[in-house]
C-alpha cells in the first residue's frame, strides 16, 4: 500500500521503496497522462528569474507547512540561493524541527517585526490559506506563486489569483503511477485516491488486472 508518494529526489526525506507484491495499492492523485510534472530545478529557476527580475517585490510562494515549504526551501539552498528567507508564523515549528532533524534550511526571518522595504527582493514562504489574506498586505507588492501539482491546470492557477504557477508536487505523476507500476510487476492493482479510471484502463491494456476502489473525499485533495 503506496499511501501518497513520489519518485523524483526530494533533500528533506527517504525516497520511495519500491517493494514487490502480490497486489498494489496505489494512488491515482494525478493519475492523468495530462499530469507529467517538470523537472523540479527548472521550476526552482523560474522562481529565482521572477525574484530577480523586479528587486522592488517580494515572491510570496505558497506550500505546505509540512514538506512542501522545507522542499522548496532546500531546492532554493541547492541552485545557489544564499539570501535570507521570510516566513509566515504558520511554517515557523515545523522549519525549526527539520532543523533540528538535520535538514538545513539557511538563513530564515519571521516577517513579524519585519519592515516592507526589507522584504523587497525576497522569498516569503506561507502556508496556501496566507497568499490571498489581510496578512500579505504587508509585503512589498508581493508576486504571488504556488507551489503544486495542480498548477499544471492554468485555470486552477487563475481562479486562485496565482501569478507564478509552480508544478512542484508531493505527489506521483502519470509517468511516475506507471513506471513504478512496471517497476513492481504486481498481479492486481488497486487505485483510489484521484482518477482511478483512467490509471485502471492503463492496466487493462497492460495485462494487468486492475479496480477502482473509489472511497468518498479523495477526488480533489490539494497537493
Amino acid at each position: 500500500m503506496s499511501g501518497d508518494y513520489k519518485r523524483r529526489e526530494d533533500p528533506t526525506c527517504a525516497p520511495f521503496e519500491p517493494v514487490p507484491c502480490d497486489i498494489f495499492i496505489t494512488e491515482a492523485t494525478f493519475g492523468l497522462p495530462v499530469f507529467r510534472h517538470p523537472d523540479t530545478g527548472s521550476e526552482i529557476d523560474r522562481l529565482l528569474h521572477r525574484l530577480h527580475s523586479d528587486p522592488s517585490r517580494s515572491v510570496l510562494v505558497g506550500a505546505y507547512a509540512l514538506g512542501k515549504a522545507q522542499r522548496v526551501i532546500t531546492e532554493l539552498r541547492r541552485r545557489g540561493h544564499e539570501q535570507p528567507i521570510y516566513y509566515h508564523g504558520a511554517v515557523e515549528r515545523l522549519c525549526n524541527l527539520y532543523e533540528e532533524l538535520g535538514v538545513s534550511l539557511g538563513e530564515m526571518r519571521h516577517t513579524a517585526g519585519a519592515k516592507k522595504e526589507e522584504m523587497a527582493g525576497h522569498i516569503v514562504m506561507a502556508p496556501p490559506s496566507a497568499l490571498n489574506d489581510r496578512w500579505s498586505r504587508r509585503l512589498p507588492d508581493p508576486v504571488t506563486a504556488m507551489a503544486s501539482g495542480w498548477m499544471r491546470i492554468r485555470q486552477r492557477a487563475r481562479q486562485s489569483n496565482i501569478e507564478l504557477p509552480l508544478v512542484i508536487s508531493d505527489h506521483a505523476d502519470w509517468d511516475e503511477l506507471t513506471c513504478t507500476i512496471r517497476e513492481l510487476k504486481p498481479r492486481e492493482v488497486w487505485i483510489t485516491h484521484g482518477r482511478e479510471e483512467a490509471l485502471k484502463h492503463w492496466c487493462m491494456l497492460h495485462q494487468i488486472k486492475a479496480r477502482e476502489l473509489n472511497l468518498v473525499g479523495y477526488e480533489d485533495e490539494d497537493d
